[in-house]
C-alpha cells in the first residue's frame, strides 16, 4: 500500500510560513542581539547544514569558477543584513513587500517586453503606498528593504552565473559560507560575547533552520513535480504571508492603505509569474 504524499503545493506554503516564523522568532530578539548578530548566527547554521550536506568540490576550481560565487556570497551577506536591519525598524509585511521590487525588475529586464514593466509599475505603486501613507514608515527601515531588493535582484543574476559554473547547489554552499565569514568581523564588533551566549546560539539556530534549512528542502521536494510558473505565483503570496504571521504574532497590524500597497506587489508579483516572466525559483538562503 503506497503511503499518500503531500502535495508540492502545500510543501511551498509551509516553506513561505517556515520562512515568516524564522523571522518572527529572529525580531523577537532585537531587543537582546543587534540584527545583525542574529543574521551571524543564522547564515552559520545554514552554512555549516550544506557543506556538510553537500560537500562542494573546491580543488582545480579557477579565478573564473571563483567570481561569480564570490559576488554570489558578497549578494547573500548584504541581502540578509540589510534586510534584517529593515523589519527591526518597519513591519515584517512592509519589509517584505518593498524588497520585492529585486526580483520582479529582473524578471522584466530578462524578459524584455514591455507589458512585463506594468508589473514593475504596479509593484512600484504598492512601494510608494507603503511609504507615503498617513501613517510614518521608518525612513532608514524603508530605505533599507530596498537596498535587500537590489541586492535580492543581484543576488538572482550571480546565482545564474554561478549555477553554470558550479554544480547543483554546490555554489550556494560555497558562498553562503563566504557570507557568513564577509560579515563575521561586523557581527562580532556589534554584537560582542552575545554571539556565544547559548540561548542565542541556539535561537539562532532555530532561525537557520526555519529561515534556510526547512523551507530551501521543500522547496526542492516540491519543484521536482511543480511547474516553475505554479511556485512562483505562490510564491508571490510571500509579502501577505510575512504581514499575517506578523499582525498574530509581533501585533504588527497594517493599516488598509498598507494592506493595499501589499495586494499590488502581490499582484505583480503573481502576473510576471503567470506570464511566465518571472525569475527561475531560486532558494534565498
Amino acid at each position: 500500500m503506497s503511503t499518500p504524499r503531500l502535495s508540492p503545493v502545500w510543501l511551498v506554503l509551509a516553506g513561505i510560513l517556515s520562512v515568516q516564523f524564522g523571522a518572527v522568532v529572529a525580531k523577537g530578539q532585537f531587543g537582546e542581539i543587534p540584527p545583525l548578530g542574529m543574521v551571524f548566527l543564522r547564515l552559520v547554521t545554514s552554512s555549516m547544514i550544506l557543506l556538510a550536506v553537500v560537500r562542494p568540490r573546491l580543488r582545480g576550481r579557477t579565478v573564473t569558477d571563483w567570481r561569480p560565487v564570490l559576488v554570489l556570497g558578497f549578494a547573500l551577506g548584504a541581502m540578509n543584513w540589510a534586510f534584517y536591519e529593515s523589519f527591526a525598524r518597519i513591519p515584517l509585511g512592509g519589509a517584505v513587500t518593498i524588497e520585492f521590487w529585486g526580483p520582479l525588475f529582473v524578471a522584466a529586464v530578462g524578459s524584455r517586453r514591455p507589458r512585463d514593466f506594468v508589473w514593475v509599475a504596479l509593484a512600484a505603486l504598492g512601494i510608494t503606498l507603503f511609504g507615503v501613507g498617513p501613517t510614518r514608515v521608518d525612513p532608514v527601515g524603508f530605505g533599507l528593504a530596498l537596498l535587500a531588493g537590489g541586492c535580492w535582484a543581484l543576488y538572482i543574476v550571480s546565482t545564474a552565473a554561478t549555477g553554470r559554473r558550479w554544480a547543483g547547489v554546490e555554489g550556494l554552499a560555497v558562498a553562503s559560507t563566504i557570507a557568513t565569514l564577509a560579515i563575521a568581523p561586523f557581527a562580532v564588533v556589534a554584537a560582542g560575547e552575545l554571539l556565544l551566549e547559548p540561548r542565542l546560539l541556539v535561537l539562532g539556530a532555530l532561525v537557520g533552520l526555519l529561515s534556510s534549512v526547512v523551507p530551501y528542502s521543500l522547496e526542492m521536494v516540491a519543484l521536482r513535480t511543480l511547474p516553475a510558473r505554479v511556485f512562483g505565483i505562490l510564491m508571490s503570496l510571500e509579502p501577505a504571508a510575512a504581514a499575517l504571521v506578523a499582525a498574530f504574532l509581533l501585533s504588527e497590524w497594517l493599516t488598509p492603505l498598507q494592506l493595499l500597497a501589499i495586494a499590488c506587489v502581490t499582484a505583480a508579483s503573481a502576473g510576471a509569474a503567470r506570464a511566465g516572466s518571472a525569475p527561475e525559483a531560486l532558494p534565498r538562503d
